[in-house]
C-alpha cells in the first residue's frame, strides 16, 4: 500500500506527463497553423493584399472566445493568446511584403 506522499508523487508523475504531451501538441498545431498562415501571407503579398484583416481578427477572436467557453477555459486568456497569435502572423505577413 502506497503512503499519502508517494501517491501525491505518483499523481503528479502522471499530471506532468500529460503537460509534456499536450505541450509537444500545442507546439506542432502551432507550427501547422503557421504554415498556413504563412501561404495566406504570401497570396497577400503576391496579389498587393494588406498584411492584416481586422474583420477576420474580430471574427476569430469572437469565435475563439465561444469555444474557449464551451471548453471551460478562461475567455479572456484564450482572447489574449489569439492576439498574440495574430500579432505574430502579421508581423510575418508584413516581412513577406517587403
Amino acid at each position: 500500500m502506497m503512503d499519502a506522499a508517494a501517491k501525491a508523487a505518483a499523481l503528479l508523475k502522471e499530471h506532468r506527463e500529460s503537460i509534456d504531451r499536450l505541450d509537444a501538441i500545442l507546439v506542432f498545431t502551432l507550427a501547422e497553423r503557421f504554415k498556413h498562415t504563412q501561404g495566406v501571407g504570401r497570396l497577400k503579398a503576391e496579389h498587393g493584399l494588406p498584411p492584416s484583416d481586422p474583420t477576420r481578427e474580430a471574427r476569430q477572436i469572437e469565435r475563439l472566445e465561444r469555444l474557449a467557453e464551451e471548453a471551460r477555459l478562461d475567455p479572456e486568456f484564450a482572447k489574449k493568446f489569439l492576439n498574440f497569435i495574430i500579432s505574430e502572423v502579421i508581423r510575418h505577413h508584413e516581412k513577406l511584403q517587403k
